[in-house]
């Protein structure tokens, strides 16, 4: 199976599992990831952009810092900018962090479901599931025009849009 299709396969298995949303942000070298992925609600996502949350975002900050998963309603996050609550706020609750991979390449994601937190198990196949998304795609090139990191990017519409 070529990278293409396993990360297809992968993200369809995340949909199944996070009703409310998720983001993966793939291979992120500096501050940019390699590929993005984002399901959550539009309103949530808008607001998270227009009110620039990423760099307030108590998740994504302890995802920079630490590997492993963790809760958003984890005591340790400081969450000074209210971003869980905002989230709650439109729909995206219940979440998770992920975080795998080395300082210089590290893959990050965020998970949400209605039906209630994620339990020890729900977490580790969720840790899983990054960790085979950031194995799949080491070594991919990242020329711009390069026809795999094309198809892959274009999963965003093709396979997570309705």
């Amino acid at each position: 199976m070529n990278r293409v299709n396993k990360v297809a396969e992968l993200l369809e298995m995340l949909q199944r599992t996070c009703d409310t949303g998720f983001v993966l942000a793939l291979h992120v070298r500096f501050t940019r990831p390699l590929v993005l992925y984002r399901t959550y609600p539009q309103s949530w996502c808008d607001h998270y952009d227009l009110n620039g949350l990423v760099m307030l975002d108590p998740a994504v900050r302890w995802s920079f810092c630490n590997t492993g998963v963790i809760q958003w309603d984890d005591p340790s996050l400081d969450d000074p900018g209210g971003v869980v609550e905002a989230a709650r706020a439109h729909g995206v609750a219940n979440g998770v962090s992920v975080s795998v991979g080395s300082a210089t390449s590290r893959s990050l994601g965020g998970f949400s479901r209605s039906s209630g937190r994620f339990d020890a198990a729900d977490m580790d196949r969720l840790s899983d599931l990054v960790e085979t998304l950031h194995l799949v795609l080491d070594g991919v090139s990242e020329d711009e025009q390069g026809p795999e990191l094309r198809a892959l990017r274009a999963l965003s519409t093709s396979v997570l849009q309705p």
